[in-house]
Parts: structure tokens; sequence; C-alpha cells
């Protein structure tokens, strides 16, 4: 019986640390775990906020380039995206979301942890000036992060903003 008890008790134990979101051995991601939202439901909260969008080719078909779709935008990014405009005051113009045609990985565009801003003189001065400039990225962005983590790359036309969580909503 003796056995049988450590054998049950370390079942648990490797039990906990392998089941995902669990454990320090765990390979759940927060991605895994982000609540999404439809296209309506963030065009819905931008426009309570004040924040507008633009797509290239004036549509909304997440599987289109040329569009600007929030079909499986992360619930948080929209909450970033609404705290960046009442924090800065600023205009914020949003040119690209979780459209086809982005680069990929965990913290993508496609997985809804991203936006696209068009640049302003007023959020450039806000990200600049708030922000902490934490070196240039892999492609030569040079980017800036918030105090709640958020990374925004100055990707030269545009704000490149990876959302972690939704910066202190």
């Amino acid at each position: 019986m003796r056995i049988r008890s450590v054998i049950s008790a370390l079942a648990l134990v490797l039990g906990a640390l392998f089941a995902p979101g669990f454990g320090v051995l765990s390979t759940a991601t927060d991605a895994q775990a982000a609540t999404k939202i439809s296209h309506a439901t963030a065009t819905s909260m931008f426009r309570s906020s004040g924040i507008t969008w633009s797509s290239s080719g004036g549509c909304s078909d997440r599987n289109n380039p040329t569009c600007t779709s929030f079909d499986q935008l992360n619930l948080d990014t929209a909450k970033g995206a609404q705290t960046l405009r009442s924090a800065s005051g600023c205009g914020l113009n949003i040119t690209g979301g979780t459209e086809t045609g982005h680069a990929g990985g965990t913290y993508s565009h496609w997985n809804g942890y991203k936006l696209d801003f068009g640049k302003a003189t007023c959020v450039n001065n806000y990200v600049k000036n708030v922000f902490t400039y934490i070196g240039v990225r892999g492609d030569g962005a040079p980017q800036w992060q918030s105090g709640a983590g958020n990374i925004y790359a100055d990707e030269g036309n545009h704000w490149d903003v990876t959302f972690y969580n939704c910066g202190g909503c």
C-alpha cells in the first residue's frame, strides 16, 4: 500500500506540473487563454472611445491583407487601445488589425495581440516621452515599452503595438 500511495502522490504532482496553464514546466501561453472578440464588438468599443480605423481596401475581411479586420482580436488588445486613447488624450487611427499579411508568431496581429496606429505628432510625442526606449527590434524598428509592458515599435509610417495586457484599464 505504501508504494501505491507514493505513486499516486507522484502522479498528482507530475499532473500539476505538466497540466496546461499550471506548473513550472507548462507550455501553455497567454496566447491560448486570451478572450477573443468579434469585429463588431471591437468597432463598438473603439467608436465609444473616439478611436477611428481605416483600411487601404476599405474593407474588414480578415483574409484580405488590404482590409483592416478586428475579428479574433484579444479583448485586452481592444482595451489597451482604449487605455492609450484615454491616457494620451491623442486621436488614434487604427490602420492594421488581425487581417492576414502581417508577420507571424505567438504575439502577432493574426493572434489578436497587435494593432497598427497611424503616426501623428500627439501619439509620437506621448510614446517617446512617457514610455521607456528599449532599443531596436530585429528588423531595425526602434521600440518603447509602456509601464504595463506593452511594446510600441516605430515602423516608419505607423506604430506597431503589441498589447500583452490592457495597459492598466
